[in-house]
């Protein structure tokens, strides 16, 4: 047990001490944090840029309709389409939308001209209005006031609420589970992958440079195949709690600065891309205390069983595939010939991943239960099931056949380890391997 922690402990210094375990420590909760914060911080800056439109109506309809907004102004052009394209574009710099006049009398589409891609918010704006006014049009045509079909609209809140065994109801927040759910399932795939491939390497490098004859001399092969797996995950969990910290201390520390309102810019840019037309601005009235549905959000989402799920499920998997890395470095002689091996092994978890749109709109379903299930799938899968709510009998079932699942693949993986450690020169397949386990110790 001693030379095993000697090898852990060695394992663990010696990549906690290199300049890129130090540089991706501080840089992972400096893009984590600028992905929540920047969107904030940018939806509210305008570098001062109007874009002027020209619009030439041959209908009529859209006299005075397009208003002008906070970076585009409109402007209405009467003559011909060339003589106004060569005036608005060429001369002037501007954009030109012509609505040509067509037999049946309904404007339908239109033709927007620029010398440049014009931005989202100006076609969905331009869009928003014409369609608008279209739908207005046809009403009056079939003698149906425009006023009272907008004033029988309504604007209808859904919330969900879980009940809970005992009988309690908390509110939930379905689009917010889905994106913890994505979050924490590609980040246990991340994880597995980008250390389970540092067992490997590792062990390559050792058998490569014959590092790993001097120390087998001391420790048993599985001793140092344990050691260096248990190292390296604890180097991992050491990354993944700095992130954690690191990350929540920096978006206080821009809220403190920012003034402690980081959702007024995210509301900006959401209406930006709506470009509600100004008509139906004055219909819409919901002003949420923000601070309340954040406070609401965060409590409706456990928090530290999240956390606790993570590094459970970010362990048990690791420690699983980590041991099959482990077995492959050991085995192959170089790192081209790794690859034939390595697919069949990542198969189960790629393939949890892609199926994750299934799993987050059927988490119940008896295929996510399964896949939860398995260990090869479990780690990935339960974590995306998790945010919506799993039966306790069903966490305890898949974490109870997750560590039987490490224990076995440890033992099948020290057998051929221990005997592909020390061979060089041979050519490795599957015939090889399956003599490898069927070798008595």
């Amino acid at each position: 047990m001693n030379k095993i922690l000697l090898i852990i402990q060695r394992e663990y210094l010696t990549r906690v001490k290199k300049k890129t375990f130090i540089i991706m420590t501080i840089l992972g909760p400096v893009l984590i944090a600028a992905m929540i914060i920047l969107p904030a911080m940018l939806a509210d800056w305008n570098d001062g840029t109007i874009k002027r439109v020209a619009v030439l109506d041959e209908v009529g309809w859209f006299t005075g309709k397009f208003k002008d907004q906070e970076n585009i102004e409109f402007y209405n052009v009467m003559q011909d389409l060339d003589t106004e394209k060569e005036a608005a574009l060429y001369k002037q710099g501007d954009l030109l939308l012509y609505i040509p006049k067509t037999e049946l009398s309904i404007p339908v589409s239109a033709q927007l001209f620029s010398t440049k891609q014009p931005g989202l918010d100006v076609t969905s704006y331009i869009k928003s209005v014409m369609k608008h006014e279209v739908e207005n049009q046809k009403m009056l045509a079939k003698g149906i006031d425009p006023d009272v079909i907008k004033s029988i609209k309504a604007n209808v809140n859904l919330e969900t609420f879980r009940v809970e065994k005992d009988g309690s109801e908390k509110q939930s927040f379905t689009e917010v589970e889905v994106g913890i759910a994505i979050f924490a399932g590609i980040m246990i795939y991340f994880f597995i992958f980008m250390f389970g491939a540092q067992v490997l390497k590792g062990v390559m490098e050792e058998k490569t440079n014959r590092i790993v004859e001097v120390i087998i001399s001391s420790v048993k092969p599985f001793q140092l195949m344990m050691g260096k797996i248990v190292g390296i995950a604890l180097v991992g969990l050491t990354q993944f709690l700095l992130w954690i910290i690191l990350t929540g201390l920096l978006i206080v520390v821009f809220q403190a600065s920012y003034g402690g309102d980081m959702t007024t810019g995210l509301q900006s840019m959401t209406q930006q891309n709506q470009m509600i037309p100004q008509e139906e601005m004055s219909t819409i009235n919901i002003q949420p205390n923000k601070f309340a549905m954040v406070a609401e959000i965060l409590d409706s989402i456990n928090l530290s069983a999240m956390v606790l799920s993570f590094i459970f499920y970010f362990l048990g998997g690791y420690l699983l595939y980590a041991s099959l890395f482990a077995a492959i470095g050991g085995a192959v002689d170089h790192e081209a010939d790794s690859q034939q091996f390595m697919l069949p092994v990542s198969i189960p978890l790629i393939f949890s991943v892609t199926m994750s749109g299934l799993i987050i709109n059927q988490p119940d379903s008896s295929l996510s239960v399964w896949l939860s299930m398995i260990p090869f799938t479990s780690p990935v899968t339960m974590m995306i099931r998790i945010p919506f709510g799993v039966p306790v009998w069903q966490m305890w079932l898949s974490a109870g056949i997750l560590i039987f699942g490490f224990v076995a693949t440890t033992w099948l993986a020290g057998k051929i380890y221990r005997t592909g450690i020390l061979m060089y020169g041979q050519k490795v397949n599957y015939v090889i391997l399956w003599k490898w386990l069927r070798q008595k110790n």
